[in-house]
């Protein structure tokens, strides 16, 4: 039975790490290369690297930061945000990255998802999808939650699946930063029709919505900012709880 992962996430600005309610209300929370050694520390079991205004600001990631990070960390590192080609996601590897989170130029080009999988293997491919609930559907958004699209989520999930992303990483907008849960219904309805890995994001603020994103949202991994960052809960206690509620991590 393969282990749920624990993952913390560093949205970085400005090369800081900074965390937001709803994608805005932006407030500062550190230094990334020294919280991601904090979390290397702390037993998690994956990071994630964010730069969040890399997309709607039409640059580049910063590799300086990443390569920072990446020193301090000996757990698989995921960075996104502004990658935009198969040679800007060769250079986020080449930094230090293990795996690289594609949205917005995914979504702009999908043939990006197939020629990354086929160059790089789908093992270092994660698609980010940032949805946005419209009735009983969600829409997709990219560009840090700026831009609506057309596209469904889950039809858009599917489709990823289907050009070779390894795993997928399912942001909801309304729940992001409020710390209320996550939004299990669009887990479940995405994890229940692709048959790869699903990063759940956004929401999480208890104990128990981690354990309801495994349970009800079928995730197979959690993602958390906020809590983590600003000490509400510790990855140590999470996976204890999490261990007790029969849910099979790392410790």
């Amino acid at each position: 039975m393969l282990t749920k992962r624990i993952i913390p996430c560093l949205d970085v600005d400005g090369g800081r790490v900074v965390k937001g309610v709803n994608f805005i209300d932006i407030i500062d929370a550190g230094d990334p290369s020294e919280l991601a050694k904090f979390y290397n520390s702390e037993g998690a079991d994956e990071l994630v690297f964010l730069d969040i205004t890399a997309s709607s600001d039409r640059r580049e990631t910063m590799v300086n930061v990443v390569e920072k990070v990446s020193a301090e960390v000996f757990i698989p590192l995921t960075v996104g945000g502004g990658i935009r080609s198969v040679e800007d996601m060769g250079n986020m590897l080449d930094a230090g990255a293990d795996k690289v989170s594609i949205n917005s130029a995914a979504v702009n080009n999908p043939k990006l998802i197939e020629d990354c999988s086929k160059r790089f293997g789908s093992q270092c491919v994660v698609v980010a999808i940032d949805a946005k609930r419209y009735n009983s559907t969600w829409i997709v958004y990219t560009h840090g939650g700026r831009k609506k699209t057309q596209y469904n989520a889950v039809e858009w999930a599917n489709r990823a699946c289907g050009l070779g992303a390894g795993e997928l990483l399912v942001t909801s907008i309304d729940q992001d930063g409020k710390q209320d849960g996550y939004d299990n219904e669009l887990l479940c309805r995405i994890s229940s029709n692709v048959k790869i890995p699903l990063i759940a994001s956004g929401g999480a603020g208890k104990l128990n919505h981690f354990l309801s994103a495994f349970n009800e949202g079928q995730a197979d991994a959690v993602l958390a900012a906020s809590l983590f960052h600003f000490g509400k809960i510790t990855i140590k206690d999470l996976k204890v709880y999490l261990q007790q509620n029969d849910i099979n991590v790392r410790i």
